[in-house]
């Protein structure tokens, strides 16, 4: 079985990363080519511990 290992390095502090990946108003920005919302659970800010969202998009 093939292994694909993909490494990118981020000038940047964890915590800021961390950050950003769990950020909806990111992802809203990085993905409007798609319409996509945040219809439903968290639908801005940062998602946290037991938190949920859910997605609507038009990718097709």
């Amino acid at each position: 079985m093939a292994v694909i290992i993909l490494k990118t390095q981020i000038a940047a502090p964890i915590e800021k990363c961390f950050d950003l990946c769990r950020s909806i108003d990111l992802h809203l920005k990085s993905m409007q080519h798609t319409d996509e919302r945040a219809i439903d659970g968290r639908t801005s800010g940062l998602i946290g511990f037991h938190e949920t969202v859910t997605w609507k998009a038009r990718h097709f």
